[in-house]
């Protein structure tokens, strides 16, 4: 029998190495949680298919501690320049510019290949003690009132008290729950994408993300990459066949001979093809995000056009959202709290496939839809949410409410994002000298500021994940706020 046949025991089990099992694996270490993640494959994935990370999700990897290294590893997105065969025609921004601001020190979205975004994470959870299980494939999962068995192909148990399912949108766990899948084909034509290495001599400048959209047999669209050598860039391909029927080939040889007849590449400017796949878009969302003690998240909960950069950014916000509370459940709070994963994040998934389907398909009928506010998911909150107590009445609806996320800003020598970074909640008193009551500073940080027009006066408290759980015109009520849902 394999090395692993024992059982092994753990807190939390997670199936998945992709950016979703990842955050939730990293939020799960730093809490102290023991936690497991298991990878069916034997390495990290290898590509750059989710390569764009929205405002919010740089926001979770600053309280993840990883921004700095993936602002490193990437570069902002460059302009699109449209051709006409041979012809390079107008240039424009896909992703709207804005410049950052107090309230929102990440205002655009961040180019960065998928594969180095992992690898950036891998390198945060080794730093927090965890480490991937690779060439873990799961045979079959069990549960029962007290935890769940997952069983592998090599013949090895895993016992743990909870698992999250973050493998992907066929996943084995999802299967195994007998959880539908409810959706529809956003576009019937098949795309390839693939990550390709151009010669320094490529006629193409690097400066720009190409488009040839009426090439013959379906459009192009090739992205360059922050991944340079001295053999070349390598840019990220997306290529839409015309014909529904089509097969896309991804060998080396056909994506090298798909440029050459759609772009203004020839074969010889093809240095390398790194990783290649093909797929057809669609939308559609899990039945349910969990089933008794196991959790959905990412593609395993909701498949997504890869149009408005929306798929990885909602998946890595998934785990954000769930872990806090596994862990609190974890250490005592009640179980009920567990609920309002799924509560929270089914109806952010849903508004999120329909502004992707919606991006798509403008984009199909020839539209070049710039991606705005909606798409940097800064919006999202919890206002009706069964956490959330807004206190205070009569509040105009532009106002800071609970539910909402907690801006950034610098006051009284602080910086609020510096505040609630970390596993713990924060209590803010803003603009008043109400007095606030005593806690852990482990488990609830305290702090006065001067007035901030971002928050108006009152009292706030921001939840782990940097969503406002409580809101009021002093400190009243917040104590029986944490103690019924089990903070303190």
């Amino acid at each position: 029998m394999a090395a692993h046949a024992a059982m092994t025991t753990t807190d939390v089990l997670v199936v998945g190495a992709g950016p979703t099992g990842l955050v939730a694996a990293i939020d799960l270490a730093r809490r102290g949680v023991p936690a497991l993640l298991v990878e069916r494959t034997e390495a990290l994935f290898p590509g750059s298919r989710g390569k764009g990370l929205q405002p919010r999700t740089q926001e979770v990897l600053d309280d993840l501690g990883v921004l700095d290294a993936i602002h490193a590893a990437g570069s902002r997105y460059p302009k699109m320049r449209v051709w006409e065969g041979d012809e390079p025609g107008e240039e424009w921004d896909m992703m709207e510019r804005s410049e950052p601001s107090e309230q929102v020190p990440y205002s655009e979205g961040w180019l960065i290949p998928q594969a180095r975004t992992q690898e950036v994470l891998y390198a945060r959870l080794r730093e927090l003690g965890g480490e991937i299980r690779f060439g873990a494939a799961l045979a079959g999962l069990e549960q029962d009132a007290d935890g769940v068995t997952a069983t592998f192909e090599d013949g090895s148990q895993v016992r743990a008290r909870y698992a999250v399912a973050a493998d992907g949108g066929r996943s084995t766990v999802r299967r195994a729950l007998g959880i539908g899948m409810t959706g529809e084909t956003v576009d019937p034509k098949p795309m390839l994408v693939a990550d390709v290495r151009v010669t320094p001599d490529a006629p193409i400048p690097d400066t720009h993300w190409h488009v040839w959209p009426k090439a013959a047999d379906g459009g192009v669209a090739f992205c360059p990459l922050p991944l340079v050598s001295e053999e070349g860039r390598v840019y990220q391909l997306a290529a839409q066949y015309a014909d529904e029927t089509a097969v896309p080939d991804t060998s080396p040889a056909a994506v090298a001979e798909l440029l050459a007849t759609r772009t203004v590449l020839e074969e010889e400017h093809i240095a390398q093809v790194l990783w290649a796949s093909d797929f057809r878009a669609r939308a559609a969302m899990a039945d349910r995000f969990r089933e008794g003690r196991v959790f959905l998240a990412g593609d395993a909960a909701h498949v997504h056009s890869p149009a408005g950069g929306q798929g990885l950014n909602t998946s890595v916000q998934d785990a954000y959202n769930l872990s806090w509370k596994l862990a609190a459940v974890l250490s005592g709070a009640p179980a009920s709290l567990l609920d309002t994963y799924e509560e929270e994040r089914m109806p952010v998934a849903a508004g999120i496939l329909g502004i992707s389907t919606r991006i798509h398909r403008e984009g199909a009928a020839g539209r070049n839809t710039r991606r705005g506010e909606e798409v940097k998911q800064l919006g999202i909150g919890y206002r009706d949410g069964a956490l959330t107590r807004e206190t205070r009445t009569a509040l105009p609806d532009d106002a800071l409410h609970a539910g909402d996320r907690a801006p950034d800003g610098h006051r009284g020598g602080h910086r609020l994002f510096d505040l609630f970074q970390g596993p713990h909640w924060t209590l803010l008193a803003v603009d008043t000298h109400t007095e606030l009551p005593r806690f852990d500073d482990t488990l609830i940080r305290t702090a006065h500021i001067p007035a901030y027009e971002a928050y108006g006066t009152g009292v706030f408290l921001v939840r782990p994940d940097g969503y406002v759980a409580w809101a009021g015109e002093s400190a009243e009520g917040v104590e029986a706020y944490v103690k019924e849902i089990g903070v303190v």
